[in-house]
């Protein structure tokens, strides 16, 4: 079943974006979108979106939902202006942030209950390759990224502490997803066998994740969390996730220091959206 539709979570506030880096150096247009933590708009060339937007086209889709805050202006109007040949970009708005299983569930009025569709980070660039994966499962499931893969420096500008900060993905013996393990401490993280799976919020999901978003409850950071939705859909809802390993590149733009490397990477991409 071909995946036609994806929905990218923009709404955050950029907070660690939003933090000042004597360490690197921005032009004046980058310094000032990072200012404002709507980190979808930095320019590369042309905004960080745009390669998301183009390697989603690249490998088929059609529909892409762009979840927002109410208060990102900005990019609401970006979004509206800009000119698509291959997708058609439709807006959904988070009215609060209450986090990620929330903002998925802001994604439903367009998105649709008839149709698997893709869930991404608005701040990760996921290569072809990731997407290709996504659309070369038949159910639900997401790709998880091996964790010495991403510490390559070809494949990502991640290091061994931010890679801590994304979940530890478990799998039973056929391939399926167990449970997502968040930040364990570090002693347990650093002894895990290799290889060691993560999820950087790369999935496929069926309309059931909806109904599991509006079951959970708030988590210690008092957020509504999609690592708990996708526990409540394996653990009470009976959806099973299949699991797929992959190496392929993933660029993670959440910090200032990252705009070069993203840019070293990004510089010279044909978009055609």
């Amino acid at each position: 079943m071909k995946l036609d539709s994806a929905v990218i979570l923009a709404a955050g506030v950029g907070t660690r974006m939003q933090r000042s880096d004597d360490s690197t150096t921005l032009t004046r247009l980058q310094a000032t979108v990072a200012d404002s933590g709507v980190k979808t708009l930095i320019p590369f060339g042309r905004p960080f979106l745009d390669y998301t937007l183009g390697a989603l086209a690249d490998v088929g889709f059609k529909r892409v939902c762009l979840v927002v805050s109410p208060h990102q202006d900005e990019l609401a109007t970006y979004c509206r202006r800009l000119e698509t040949r291959r997708l058609r970009l439709e807006l959904a708005v988070q009215a609060e942030p209450r986090g990620t299983a929330d903002a998925v569930l802001a994604s439903e009025p367009v998105v649709g209950t008839e149709a698997q569709f893709a869930v991404l980070n608005g701040d990760n660039y996921y290569s072809p390759e990731a997407l290709r994966s996504l659309q070369s499962l038949d159910e639900p499931g997401l790709v998880a990224f091996d964790r010495a893969g991403l510490l390559l420096r070809r494949q990502s500008n991640l290091d061994r502490e931010r890679m801590a900060r994304f979940a530890v993905v478990q799998a039973d013996s056929d391939g399926r997803l167990i449970r997502l393990l968040e930040k364990p401490d570090m002693a347990i993280y650093d002894a895990l066998p290799e290889p060691v799976l993560v999820s950087m919020n790369c999935w496929r999901f069926s309309p059931t994740i909806f109904r599991a978003c509006e079951r959970v409850s708030e988590s210690q950071r008092g957020e509504l969390e999609l690592t708990s939705a996708v526990q409540v859909a394996i653990d009470s809802l009976g959806e099973a996730f299949k699991v797929l390993a992959s190496s392929a590149q993933v660029l993670d733009l959440s910090e200032r220091g990252d705009v070069a490397t993203v840019w070293r990477y990004r510089r010279g991409t044909e978009v055609d959206l």
